[in-house]
């Protein structure tokens, strides 16, 4: 159904876990900085030349078509090909579907690979190998909710840690079904943004101060609490205070809060009315612009999750409405401003779902479960620009030229972020974990 944004296991985007600053797990905000803190993190990572990589990774719930976006087959029959034309992008020769204009007219700045290849044809499954780069131990419904390995934002916030007091991994406005921390710990789960960006009035819950207290109020009352604790603490000689250990914890979520570069990130209210539009006025562009916000201020990782892609029916008036307009309008316009304010070079930018969808259309008009040939688009961090990398072959069947599975594209992930995506995690039960294993960097990433 246009729209959905459910899967055909009828699993909401929404039913997970609400995961973020004052609803860690029904825990407040002391207590996430209590979590982010209570395990030691790996020295922070640089990208080649010193600099930091952050990344927006759009994740497009269900699975999208590769032939009505990024891999059409204008000369195959009729029940594969379907009703969308072809149309030129602004790369001489690179021909996407009608159905992503905008992303046809970006197409120079950014890579797509058309030749990553799997064999886990359900939701759960598919979506934990390509949120984590590691498959499934066992098989894996369509609806289930699973993290058998630490997924890319929490391995990435368990390697950099905060970042000036900002969480060092976001979700929007949900939390994906394998988007969690596994035994990395909950101090490395995602800090989840819900509610609706495109309204007036919208605030992150939890993050900005409520309308009726001012900074000044609220720096009063935290005195008034100061003045109050330290009576405690005038006859408490022990070295590990349990008052002390929480009030640190508290301190570092009002610093939060306070914080002038939070706050900023944080207001989509400052952004420009200009830039807004050219996003367009939906929830999940708004969500895109936030995410720029948020790398640009140092956030490691953003996810946008964006469901509704698994058409069994009617896909093809679905790709025809505001749904996808939508994704292909704010994905262009994110790139193009990460690109106009000299951040694309230090933002890797990351589209994709679980799997693609199947070579012939069905009795209902859409297309099934299909792992064996999808698209990935990815721009910024060196990656390079008007490329195509890979190829199915001619009727859009398997991946046919420079074939990649999901642990290499983990694998070049990890490496544009500047972790070492060869090193062995270990459990708290002391277990070694491969963080990919035997995976390859795709090298035309590397060839910018």
């Amino acid at each position: 159904m246009p729209g959905s944004t459910h899967n055909c296991a009828g699993v909401p985007r929404r039913d997970f876990l609400q995961l973020g600053l004052g609803g860690v797990l029904g825990w407040g905000l002391a207590d996430l900085m209590r979590l982010q803190a209570a395990k030691p993190t790996a020295s922070a990572a640089t990208a080649p030349g010193g600099k930091p990589v952050n990344c927006i990774l759009i994740w497009l719930d269900g699975g999208p078509s590769h032939y009505e976006t990024f891999d059409p087959k204008p000369d195959a029959p009729s029940e594969i090909r379907g009703s969308f034309q072809t149309i030129p992008t602004a790369v001489p020769g690179t021909r996407f579907s009608e159905a992503v204009p905008e992303l046809a007219k970006t197409a120079d700045k950014f890579t797509v690979i058309r030749s990553v290849s799997h064999k886990d044809p359900n939701h759960g499954g598919g979506n934990h190998y390509l949120m984590t780069g590691a498959p499934t131990p066992v098989p894996v419904a369509c609806g289930a909710f699973v993290t058998f390995h630490p997924s890319f934002g929490s391995v990435v916030s368990w390697t950099r840690g905060q970042r000036e007091g900002l969480p060092p991994y976001v979700s929007m406005p949900s939390v994906t079904r394998s988007g969690g921390p596994n035994f990395l710990g909950g101090q490395h789960a995602p800090f989840v943004i819900d509610g609706s960006p495109n309204s007036t009035g919208f605030r992150v819950r939890d993050v900005v101060l409520p309308a009726e207290i001012s900074e000044s109020r609220a720096g009063t009352r935290r005195e008034l609490r100061a003045a109050l604790d330290g009576m405690k603490r005038y006859t408490d000689r022990l070295a590990e205070d349990p008052a002390v250990t929480f009030d640190q914890y508290l301190q570092q979520g009002v610093d939060l809060v306070l914080s002038p570069k939070a706050q900023a990130a944080f207001d989509l209210a400052r952004e420009e009315d200009k830039v807004r539009e050219a996003y367009g006025r939906n929830d999940f562009a708004q969500r895109l612009l936030m995410a720029r916000r948020l790398v640009e201020v140092g956030v490691s990782w953003v996810t946008v999750n964006y469901g509704g892609w698994d058409h069994h029916t009617k896909l093809f008036d679905a790709y025809k409405g505001d749904h996808v307009k939508n994704m292909d309008r704010g994905v262009a316009a994110l790139i193009r401003d990460l690109d106009e304010r000299g951040l694309l070079d230090s933002t890797l930018v990351v589209l994709l779902g679980e799997f693609g969808r199947t070579p012939k259309v069905n009795k209902d008009a859409g297309r099934d479960h299909w792992p064996h040939a999808m698209s990935i688009l990815m721009a910024g961090a060196g990656c390079p620009r008007g490329g195509i990398i890979g190829a199915t072959d001619a009727k859009g069947y398997a991946a046919a030229e420079n074939v990649y599975r999901p642990e290499d594209f983990a694998a070049s992930l990890y490496t544009k972020m500047g972790i070492d995506p060869n090193q062995v995690l270990h459990t708290n039960t002391g277990r070694p974990v491969q963080l990919v294993n035997n995976g390859r960097r795709i090298r035309e990433l590397f060839a910018a």
